[in-house]
């Protein structure tokens, strides 16, 4: 496999990742010229024992060795990751993975910065992402902060997807 169709790759397998970031448009909402970058700490709670519940996968943040594990079904291809999770001290969440599909594999790094004002936390995805609402306060149903779930919701299916992604290979 070349570098240009592993980096292609690695673009296929995170672009599914937030998809509220592409949803949001060209208008930045209101207030995030003043917000403040997110300190470790906060990062660290938001996502720490956490899985990120995507349209078609998931992403776990385990405190053992920060861990990061993910599978997806995006577009219908199986493919899964696996790496480390980190904090920036500008307030980003990045995790390094490997990610495995059919057609190979390729490392990608993935970061979304924080910002907050008040009682809401924004959110974009780096490095061209659109800034948008992760959390308001109270929080919404239709928060991309809601997609949070506590625990481990990707180890179940991702010995099925490391499978299905093997057979093929």
């Amino acid at each position: 496999m070349s570098m240009f169709q592993k980096m292609l790759l690695a673009v296929a397998l995170t672009s599914g990742i937030a998809t509220a970031a592409s949803a949001a448009g060209t208008n930045e909402p209101a207030g995030i010229e003043t917000a403040k970058p997110m300190s470790s700490a906060e990062i660290y709670r938001l996502y720490n024992q956490n899985s990120w519940m995507w349209k078609a996968g998931a992403g776990y943040f385990s405190t053992k060795a920060r861990r990061f594990t993910a599978w997806s079904r995006e577009n219908g291809s199986p493919s899964f990751g696996k790496g480390r999770w980190f904090i920036t001290e500008s307030g980003k969440l990045c995790f390094n993975a490997d990610w495995h599909a059919k057609t190979g594999t390729a490392t990608a790094i993935t970061c979304f910065s924080h910002r907050k004002k008040g009682g809401l936390i924004y959110q974009k995805r780096e490095p061209d992402g659109q800034w948008y609402v992760f959390k308001r306060a109270p929080a919404q149903a239709t928060d991309e902060f809601a997609k949070l779930r506590h625990g481990d919701y990707v180890s179940s299916q991702l010995g099925r997807i490391e499978t299905s992604v093997s057979k093929t290979k």
